[in-house]
């Protein structure tokens, strides 16, 4: 085997490399779902279902199975050994009412609170699967529309103000597989990982649309204070960001132990539709490390790589990686203050953030602005990055070396369109 590193020179483990999915065999005792009363006829089958999950549990473990046809639920809590197969032509879909989501200590969008817990929740849980053929269906379409219907009475309305629940969350997990599903129509965030480890996407297609009625802050996979991600094979079309690293946010967040870092994510051959951010250091991150995407085909959206820079919160983003990507995109590379919600909670001065060691290379892609960074040392510092090997045409350029410190460009081609 070839040995390969992450940017900081760190070793790829051979984990990252066993892309086995296990067969619904090797997942124990099968329970299905229309054996124990759950059927395909439109009725919500919440208690049902999760009095399935906890008899699974309590005999051993087990996988529930959802057989082919549509089975509608609200929220669901997996536990230990017990995990989840949906079969072809088999759909697990969430209720619209938000009355049928339970409310749980939870953590979203960087702060730990109560909030409405996700379509499928699993805590505290080392090996679980959640794999087949069939989908996942969020069916937000509802909470879509009321989302905008309630911007228009209030801009400035944030995704707490209209609530919804995501489609999956795992905390405090390690040793999971999410593979070949199709995670579609999720109300708010796709999937959200929370202080996990060990974790894989494999094969998934994860979509939500941006027309005719926009899905709102539906992120393909939100990576939050997490080690040693794996997300290969997969496709990501989402009204938000498609891979996105949060980690808490706030004056003092780098402080708080309910937030940290994000180390060793591998993001490779996936394809994307369009999306807001291919990968997106977020609004909520603290630190990045060691971050590597490559081998990917992007259709359209907005950014390749999105740094945003908060200015009431310390971050750093370093050793990150983009090589070899084709494809369409608006910006190539965006790295700018992100001021929505913008609060400094009594701090008086902003907490100064760094961005540094970020490598793009053996890119070919169409955009319309290449290089679009600001610089801005009063609230943070941009250093040592690497331009090498690109191919890129752009109506917009963009390009100035003034805005970090330490750049290198090497072979780069840009031809304006």
């Amino acid at each position: 085997m070839v040995r390969e590193f992450f940017p900081d020179g760190t070793p790829v483990g051979e984990w990252f490399y066993d892309t086995n999915v296990p067969k619904i065999e090797e997942l124990g005792q099968k329970y299905i779902l229309t054996d124990y009363g759950i059927f395909d006829d439109g009725k919500i089958y919440t208690e049902q279902m999760q009095q399935l999950i906890d008899t699974a549990a309590e005999n051993g473990g087990g996988v529930i199975v959802v057989p082919a046809g549509t089975y509608m639920t609200g929220s669901l809590f997996f536990k230990q050994g017990v995990h989840l197969y949906v079969s072809k032509g088999g759909v697990l879909k969430g209720s619209a009412n938000i009355c049928d989501y339970e409310i749980k200590k939870t953590r979203i969008e960087g702060e730990n609170c109560l909030y409405f817990t996700a379509l499928i929740n699993v805590d505290g849980v080392d090996g679980f699967t959640m794999c087949g053929p069939g989908t996942i269906d969020g069916n937000g379409l509802q909470s879509w529309k009321a989302f905008w219907l309630r911007r228009k009475w209030n801009p400035d309305c944030t995704n707490k103000d209209e609530q919804r629940p995501r489609l999956v969350y795992l905390s405090n997990c390690s040793n999971v597989i999410i593979a070949d599903l199709c995670l579609v129509n999720a109300h708010f965030w796709t999937t959200h990982l929370y202080k996990c480890h060990h974790v894989k996407y494999l094969n998934c297609h994860i979509f939500s649309p941006a027309s005719p009625v926009e899905a709102p802050s539906t992120d393909a996979i939100d990576i939050d204070v997490c080690t040693d991600i794996l997300v290969k094979n997969c496709y990501m079309e989402v009204n938000d960001d498609a891979v996105v690293l949060k980690g808490g946010k706030g004056p003092w967040a780098d402080n708080a132990e309910e937030n940290g870092s994000n180390e060793r994510i591998l993001v490779e051959d996936c394809e994307y539709g369009f999306c807001h951010g291919c990968l997106t250091c977020g609004s909520e991150s603290v630190h990045n490390r060691n971050i590597l995407i490559r081998r990917i085909k992007v259709g359209a959206g907005y950014n390749l790589l999105w740094l945003k820079m908060r200015p009431d919160t310390p971050q750093h983003y370093e050793y990150i990686t983009v090589e070899e990507v084709e494809g369409k995109i608006q910006n190539f590379i965006n790295v700018n203050p992100w001021t929505q919600f913008f609060d400094l909670k009594g701090r008086e001065n902003i907490p100064l953030s760094y961005a540094d060691h970020i490598t793009m290379k053996n890119c070919k892609c169409e955009c319309q602005t290449f290089f679009y960074v600001k610089k801005d040392e009063s609230q943070y510092r941009l250093a040592d990055f690497t331009f090498e090997n690109l191919k890129i045409k752009a109506e917009k350029d963009g390009f100035s070396e003034d805005a970090i410190e330490n750049i290198c460009v090497n072979h780069v081609r840009v031809d304006l369109t």
